[in-house]
C-alpha cells in the first residue's frame, strides 16, 4: 500500500487535479491520498492558504470580511466549473466559513487555525467527490475521522501515540480514500494545524499508520536537487538519499520536503520518494535509511541558509568553571531561545541560533550573560549565513573539510566559524549573508565537478 501526498501547486485547479487523479486512479496500489489546498495557478497568482489567512486578519480586526470571502469561495467556483461538477458545494464552503468565525472569533488563535484548515479539507471533499463521480470508489475523510489526533498548541500539533492505532483501520476501507492535509484535532475537539510543511507532515503520519510500503511525495519538481537552482544552473537531482543526510539539508533551506516529516517514517523506515506531478514517469528521489555511498556521492548536497545571529562570548579559564555552559543555557531558556550550533573554544564559545528567536530580545539577553555568568567579553553579530556540506561518507573520507576551505579560500570568502557535528555526516561553516550564494557556488563546483578553483590554481 502507499500513500501519496499532493502539494498545492498539483492541486491548484482543475488541469492539476485531473492529472494527479490519473496518477492516483491508474496505481491501485496508491489507496491513501493526502492533498494541500488549492496554491497558485500562475506566478501572480495568491495561494488559498494565502487568502485565508488575510480573511483571518479582518475578522480579528473587525472589519468588513465578505470581499475576502467570496475570493475564497471562487477560487472554488473556478475548480467545480471546469470539472463540471454541481456548484451547490459553495453553500457548504460558505456557511462553514461563516460558523467557524462566529463561534472563533474571541478565540484568536483557534480562529486562526480552524479557518487555515479549511483551505485542504475543503479541497478534499470537492476532490473525492470528483473522483467517486467518475466511477472510483473514493471515500473523503476529516482527520478526525481518520484518526489522526493530536495535541492542543495552536500551530504546533503532535500526533499522538495511540492516534496510530486507529489509522491502521484505514486499510480496511474499501476504494480510495483522501484526507486533508495540515492539520488534526485534539482530544479538546479543536482543529488544530502542524507547523510548516503541514500537509508533508499529514503524509507521513498516515503512512507511519497504515504501515505503507512508499510514501510519495508529489510536488513541482522531479526530485530534490544537490543545491539550490536558483543558485546553481541545472543542478544534479540527488538519486538516493538518506533520512539523516536529508534532516540536515532541510533544517539549512532545503524546502522540498520538510524535515518534521521524516520523525514519523524513522522509526519504522518506511520509504519516502519526491516525484513530479507533471511528469510522473522521473524516477525521482528516494529517502530511505541507509544508502550504497561511493566516491562520487561523499557529499550528498549542499545548501546555505540565512538569518542567523551568533553570540560569541569569551572568559579566561572558561574550561575549567564547571556549570558555565549550564548558566548560558539556562538564560537561553529563560527566554524562550532555542539554539542552532555551540561551537567552543577552551575559553570561548559561541551560540548560534535563528535571528527571529533573539530578536527583541537582544540586550536583555546579553545583560543576563554579563550579570549571571561574568564574562570577560561578550559581542552579539546578526547577518550570518549557514553553509552546510551533507553526506554518509564524509566520516570515512579524508581531506572533506580541506576542499571545502580550499573551495572557499580561493573564492575569498572568509570563514567565521566550523562545526562538525558528532555523527560527522554534515560540517556547518559560518559565513557572511552577503557571501552565501558565492560559498553555495564555489563549494558545488568544486566538490562535484572539480572545476574550480583546484584547476585555476594548477594554471596559476
Amino acid at each position: 500500500m502507499k500513500v501519496a501526498k499532493f502539494g498545492g501547486s498539483s492541486v491548484s485547479n482543475a488541469t492539476q487535479i485531473k492529472k494527479v487523479l490519473k496518477i492516483v486512479n491508474d496505481d491501485d496500489e496508491r489507496k491513501i491520498i493526502i492533498v494541500s489546498a488549492p496554491g497558485k495557478r500562475h506566478k501572480d497568482d495568491i495561494k488559498t492558504t494565502d487568502l485565508l489567512i488575510r480573511l483571518y486578519e479582518k475578522v480579528l480586526n473587525g472589519l468588513d470580511y465578505q470581499d475576502k470571502k467570496k475570493e475564497i469561495i471562487q477560487r472554488y467556483a473556478d475548480i467545480l466549473e471546469e470539472l463540471e461538477m454541481d456548484m451547490i458545494f459553495l453553500t457548504t464552503i460558505d456557511e462553514t466559513l461563516e460558523h467557524i468565525i462566529k463561534t472563533l472569533k474571541d478565540e484568536p488563535p483557534r480562529l486562526y487555525d480552524a479557518l487555515l484548515s479549511c483551505g485542504e479539507n475543503f479541497n478534499a471533499q470537492l476532490i473525492a467527490s470528483y473522483n467517486d463521480s467518475q466511477g472510483i470508489k473514493t471515500t473523503y475523510l476529516s482527520p478526525k475521522d481518520a484518526g489522526i489526533l493530536v495535541t492542543d498548541l495552536p500551530q504546533q500539533a503532535q500526533i499522538l501515540e495511540e492516534a496510530y492505532d486507529q489509522i491502521y483501520k484505514l486499510r480496511d476501507i474499501e476504494g480510495k480514500i483522501i484526507i486533508p492535509g495540515f492539520f488534526g484535532v485534539s482530544k479538546q475537539n479543536y482543529v488544530v494545524t502542524f507547523p510548516r510543511g503541514g500537509s508533508d507532515i499529514t503524509g507521513a503520519i498516515i503512512a507511519r499508520g497504515v504501515r505503507a510500503s512508499l510514501y510519495e511525495n508529489f510536488t513541482d519538481v522531479s526530485g530534490i536537487f544537490k543545491a539550490n537552482p536558483n543558485v546553481i544552473k541545472n543542478p544534479e537531482l540527488i538519486n538516493e538519499i538518506t533520512y539523516r543526510e536529508m534532516r540536515e539539508l532541510s533544517y539549512a533551506g532545503f524546502g522540498v520536503f520538510h524535515d518534521e516529516a521524516l520523525q514519523p517514517l524513522y522509526k519504522h523506515r518506511i520509504p519516502v520518494v519526491i516525484k513530479n506531478t507533471n511528469r510522473p514517469q522521473d524516477k525521482g528521489t528516494f529517502i530511505r535509511h541507509d544508502r550504497d555511498i561511493n566516491d562520487r556521492e561523499v557529499i550528498i548536497g549542499i545548501s546555505c541558509d540565512k538569518d542567523f545571529t551568533v553570540i560569541n562570548i569569551k572568559k579566561y579559564l572558561m574550561n575549567r568553571q564547571v556549570g558555565f555552559t549550564r548558566k548560558i543555557l539556562e538564560i537561553l531558556e529563560d527566554y524562550n531561545i532555542s539554539f542552532d550550533h555551540m561551537p567552543s573554544g577552551i575559553d570561548s564559545i559561541s551560540i548560534i541560533m535563528r535571528t527571529h528567536q533573539i530578536k527583541g530580545k537582544e540586550q536583555e539577553v546579553l545583560n543576563a550573560i554579563r550579570k549571571k555568568c561574568e564574562v570577560d567579553e561578550l559581542s552579539i553579530e546578526h547577518d550570518l549565513a549557514i553553509l552546510m556540506i551533507v553526506g554518509e561518507g564524509m566520516n570515512k573520507s579524508v581531506g572533506t573539510a580541506h576542499q571545502i576551505t580550499h573551495a572557499l579560500a580561493e573564492s575569498n570568502i572568509n570563514l567565521k566559524m566550523i562545526n562538525q557535528g558528532a555523527s560527522e555526516i554534515s560540517m556547518m561553516f559560518g559565513i557572511s549573508v552577503e557571501d552565501a550564494d558565492k560559498a553555495v557556488l564555489s563549494t558545488y563546483e568544486y566538490c562535484y565537478h572539480g572545476v574550480c578553483l583546484k584547476n585555476l590554481c594548477a594554471k596559476k
